[in-house]
């Protein structure tokens, strides 16, 4: 299960450009990198497919460990858990069940999935293929204490508001909501965050539903997002100052509220230097 922490962590999700030109030898290298840059979390990425000898997982799990960098990993894009297909839904049970078992050799304590589409059936329809999926993935595979993560979704299209992952997540207590602020934003059009009274709003839905201690630990993502009237359409940098969301308020927030979740920056390629902004505007509000 996901810990309790004193403080919020922050991390890169995968290797940055600064990382990558440093052409590092292997993923092994990235936990210590990640610890001397001044933070605390690493997501590792298996959008494409889990790939990988237990032996090379075990290393980075083994070098993070090490560092006392907290891991987890994003599970492959390709899950669908509300696809209509159901030789695509069963497929995805080997997809979660792979991940599960690649983050238990790095050490991590949750993977990030994506809740799926609902493009050519209604929402309604889409979150009863959805929970299928999941009692099936709860009933088959077996418990290893990690944390299945349903991640909120930035298209319009696309199943994973937070009103439905936290629904979803209210099946089981493996499941828990990975809020993605760039995704929400992305979804209603920009304007969504502006102040910290708006991010307040996610923290207390998921309190009311899931608990208090969950709203308190939560997984998130955060990045800037370019998006167009069907939502979300491509990950910037903390530089952008056009489309957001602005991290500032949600820092002021976390502080102000006490809130201890892991965040995980998803900028483009600038995701080690825009976290550790995010880390450094987060203790500013704090005092520390």
């Amino acid at each position: 299960m996901l810990p309790k922490r004193s403080k919020a962590n922050f991390g890169p999700a995968g290797n940055c450009d600064e990382y990558n030109n440093e052409k590092h030898r292997s993923n092994a290298e990235a936990p210590l990198w990640v610890k001397n840059y001044g933070l605390d979390c690493y997501e590792y990425q298996c959008g494409s497919g889990v790939h990988g000898s237990e032996a090379s997982f075990r290393a980075v799990g083994e070098a993070a460990a090490a560092a006392g960098i907290e891991m987890s990993l994003h599970a492959p894009y390709y899950i669908s858990l509300s696809g209509v297909e159901i030789e695509k839904r069963l497929g995805s049970l080997r997809y979660i069940r792979e991940s599960l078992q690649a983050c238990e050799w790095l050490g991590g304590n949750l993977i990030v999935v994506h809740t799926g589409s609902a493009a050519k059936i209604s929402r309604a329809e889409a979150m009863e293929l959805a929970k299928d999926t999941l009692y099936k993935a709860l009933e088959e595979i077996p418990d290893n204490g990690i944390v299945i993560g349903l991640e909120t979704m930035g298209k319009q299209n696309q199943l994973g508001t937070p009103e439905e992952v936290v629904e979803l997540c209210e099946m089981d207590s493996r499941l828990r909501p990975v809020v993605d602020f760039g995704h929400i934003n992305a979804f209603h059009c920009g304007g969504y965050f502006n102040t910290a009274d708006d991010y307040k709003r996610i923290f207390d839905l998921i309190g009311s539903r899931l608990g208090s201690e969950t709203a308190k630990n939560l997984h998130c993502h955060f990045s800037k997002i370019e998006y167009t009237s069907k939502g979300e359409k491509k990950h910037l940098t903390f530089d952008d100052t056009v489309f957001g969301p602005p991290f500032e308020p949600l820092a002021e927030l976390m502080a102000k509220e006490g809130l201890t979740p892991r965040i995980i920056c998803e900028s483009d390629g600038t995701q080690a230097r825009d976290a550790l902004l995010f880390k450094n505007k987060y203790k500013e509000y704090k005092g520390n």
